[in-house]
């Protein structure tokens, strides 16, 4: 059985705007059943633990997907999603995979967190792979390689887009747009029509561009634990 730690964020401010964000829900919800219908040990985490903030805009009725019509039918999904554990408790070496849902909340806490920047340069040094979808992609902006460079340098990688993060009028909102962080480290940045599913996987790194992302990118991920362990 694969053990596979999703990371969520504890953010749940955006910028000074007043309005709330957090975790996108359908970018955890479909990956999370992707996972669990493999037959994967799922283990969640978040910078301070507990209930991780939920994007009110991606629990809209516009939002809504069968992976988060079946997570609001699932008890035993909210009640782990409820207490998740802080990240600074849990070890690169407890699991085989680690998986970031984006929202914007990742932007703020991720990107800065050193227990998220530890975990994604130790599970990369040992040899297992790392994914993050859409603004989870921010969590790849501080950790290093042995050699000291970014980890997504020389990588192919791709992020929510600087068209879409114009698109819900928050350019001047967030503290750095992806798609411009992963360019400026080096990143081998591509993109697909705004809002469509676009997954890149290069060596143990996978990422994905959007919400539509989140399914693909997770199946990537199983593929790639595949080939990691034959």
């Amino acid at each position: 059985m694969k053990k596979i730690l999703m990371v969520l964020t504890s953010h749940s401010q955006l910028g000074h705007t007043g309005a709330k964000t957090g975790f996108w829900l359908e970018e955890f919800a479909a990956p999370y059943y992707v996972f669990k219908d493999a037959g994967a040990a799922i283990t969640l985490a978040s910078p301070l633990g507990g209930q991780p903030p939920l994007d009110p805009k991606s629990d809209e009725a516009a939002s809504q997907t069968e992976a988060t019509r079946r997570f609001k039918a699932d008890p035993a999904a909210q009640a782990l999603l409820a207490s998740t554990h802080p990240l600074r408790e849990l070890s690169a070496a407890d699991f085989d995979a680690v998986f970031y849902p984006g929202g914007h909340g990742p932007l703020w806490d991720l990107a800065e967190n050193y227990y998220s920047i530890a975990l994604i340069e130790a599970t990369l040094a040992a040899g297992k792979p790392v994914a993050a979808v859409c603004h989870a992609g921010a969590a790849l902006r501080h950790p290093k390689a042995a050699d000291g460079l970014p980890v997504v340098h020389g990588k192919s990688v791709t992020g929510f887009t600087n068209t879409e993060e114009a698109a819900v009028g928050l350019t001047q909102v967030v503290p750095f747009l992806v798609e411009d962080m992963l360019k400026a480290n080096g990143g081998h940045y591509s993109k697909g029509a705004d809002w469509q599913a676009f997954v890149v996987t290069d060596g143990l790194l996978i990422t994905g561009q959007n919400p539509a992302s989140s399914e693909p990118a997770a199946k990537a991920l199983l593929e790639k634990l595949s080939q990691v362990s034959s």
